[in-house]
């Protein structure tokens, strides 16, 4: 797994830490859905985990992720823009 990344996004009703330390990584995984990318491409090119060696785990950590990330789209982005 690539370094600062978590197999279990810390949940919260707020941004937090790992949500603005990896930010980026939320996108990639937006991105990477939108043209329709495999959990085992997402797991392995942008988590860093090896789909082949850890299923489940690759599964749970992108599953994870893109909850996250669509909180981010649809909730979390109020508090990106709040004054």
């Amino acid at each position: 797994m690539k370094p600062g990344i978590m197999e279990e996004v810390p949940w919260s009703d707020s941004i937090t830490v790992y949500d603005k330390e990896n930010f980026r990584v939320y996108l990639q995984i937006l991105d990477a859905c939108a043209d329709n990318a495999s959990i085992e491409e997402m797991a392995d090119l942008i988590l860093g985990i090896d789909p082949a060696l850890e299923p489940v785990r690759a599964r749970n950590a992108v599953r994870s992720h893109i909850d996250r990330a669509n909180w981010m789209v649809t909730t979390g982005s109020k508090f990106l823009f709040a004054d």
